[in-house]
């Protein structure tokens, strides 16, 4: 049998690019030749290109090589970015072919379905990548096959208290949904984009769906869509590329780790997409000085984001704050999680991040802003125990005295933390057990292999 070679398509941003790689390494340890594609753009932004033998890089233009069209145009650049992205992958489709190297199956991430209509132009297997939970997956299936209406009635704001429960899922409030089908969503766009992927897989025969989850972290949720058979490729993490694809200059931030007392520092992170407003970095200032706690915190500055930064941007307490911990434009989020000197991670609850928590057995304390991060901070919360939601006040506001609290709660002494640090623990040992040999990752993604591969010599 000719080695399987996998064409794998990622969203042109941090937080898909990571994951996706992640599987091409894993895909590239049970033989498979991958050949990884994503705008030039995004390519450029990585400071180190992984090498690997069996692992080819083909990136494409999609009109914004430079990155600097404005995110308001956001519409005409995906627009841009599906129109090249189909001509690319067919463009390689057609010329491994003619190499002797025919692609077996294109695997895409969430929200570039259109490469599924290429690889049934060419008559090639295809799947996606999903690297949310398979809980925000069936939420999304469920919105556009029958409960939108449900959805709406209960996730109106004057019914904040009213739960919606959907088949398998555990109940959830209106901040436990995806925003994207709140009646607060602006962004009728993206969700568009959600209800074609529903829609492309709906029309598959036999539709693949590759999972960044395991088997015993969503049980349920795996089985909720009679449908859909969805198959567990995680936990995805940074293992086998030996640096992170994004990194900065500096790991002086890991020597200061060394030298504080095991499980003491509250580490602050909210991914590389979220920017916090003004007031609520404010708020997290003030409840770091308040608890007394040596922190580590990432504040992306604007010039990391194309623009300059202003005294209006920059953190009233500073100096007070630099006195007990250490502010840095970036670091290694992987090693920092596996630290001993880690106690907790103040997060977003990005899914990435939600699994490298897990994987590490590191606390929570969750502040979601947007996207998937309710539903992931439902499940830390109410469903793993892993960690605390900070809760808003009446206006919505986050305010330092409940952060304040929050970290009391899961770095004290109390039964509270102690069950967050058991239950956190739990969860590192199952996790790890699905990414050892012979676990879930990798019995699942071998089988899934050899269908495609044996389907494609029949």
């Amino acid at each position: 049998m000719p080695q399987p070679h996998f064409l794998l398509l990622s969203f042109p941003v941090q937080g898909h690019i990571n994951p996706s790689l992640q599987f091409a390494m894993h895909l590239i340890r049970i033989g498979v030749h991958v050949t990884f594609t994503t705008s030039i753009s995004a390519c450029r932004r990585m400071t180190k290109v992984p090498a690997a033998q069996c692992l080819s890089f083909l990136p494409f233009s999609d009109g914004n090589d430079d990155g600097t069209k404005s995110r308001d145009g956001k519409d005409d650049i995906m627009s841009e970015f599906r129109r090249r992205g189909k001509e690319a992958i067919s463009d390689i489709i057609i010329t491994s072919e003619n190499q002797g190297k025919p692609i077996t199956c294109i695997v895409y991430s969430l929200l570039l379905h259109w490469a599924a209509e290429v690889a049934r132009e060419h008559h090639i297997p295809s799947a996606v990548l999903w690297i949310q939970s398979a809980t925000v997956f069936d939420i999304f299936y469920f919105y556009f096959n029958g409960f939108e209406a449900a959805i709406k009635g209960q996730a109106d704001e004057s019914k904040s208290k009213c739960l919606i429960k959907l088949p398998r899922l555990p109940p959830l409030g209106t901040r436990d949904l995806p925003s994207f089908i709140t009646s607060s969503n602006t962004d009728h766009s993206t969700l568009s984009l959600f209800q074609e992927q529903m829609e492309v897989l709906a029309e598959e025969p036999n539709a693949k769906i590759l999972v960044n989850t395991f088997d015993a972290l969503e049980p349920e949720a795996l089985k909720a869509i009679e449908k859909f058979k969805m198959i567990t490729v995680g936990p995805l993490i940074q293992s086998s590329l030996r640096a992170d694809l994004f990194q900065g200059k500096s790991n002086d931030y890991l020597r200061w780790l060394d030298w504080k007392p095991k499980s003491s520092v509250v580490y602050v992170s909210f991914g590389s997409v979220a920017v916090l407003a003004r007031q609520i970095m404010e708020e997290i200032a003030r409840a770091l000085i308040a608890s007394g706690r040596p922190f580590l915190w990432v504040v992306r500055n604007q010039k990391a984001r194309g623009e300059e930064e202003t005294e209006e941007d920059k953190l009233s307490c500073r100096e007070e704050l630099e006195q007990n911990g250490m502010i840095v434009p970036w670091c290694s989020q992987v090693e920092v999680l596996s630290h001993p000197s880690l106690g907790c991670f103040v997060t977003h609850c990005g899914w990435n991040s939600t699994v490298e928590s897990l994987v590490a057995g590191v606390p929570v304390l969750v502040l979601p802003q947007f996207a998937d991060q309710g539903t992931n901070a439902k499940l830390v919360e109410d469903v793993w125990g892993t960690g605390v939601r900070v809760i808003a006040n009446e206006e919505g506001r986050v305010e330092r005295g409940e952060i304040v609290r929050c970290l009391d709660l899961v770095m004290g002494d109390g039964e509270k933390a102690r069950e967050v640090r058991k239950n956190a623990e739990k969860w590192k040992d199952l996790a790890r057990l699905a990414a050892m040999e012979g676990g879930s990752l990798d019995t699942n993604l071998k089988a899934f292999v050899d269908d495609v591969a044996q389907g494609c010599n029949l």
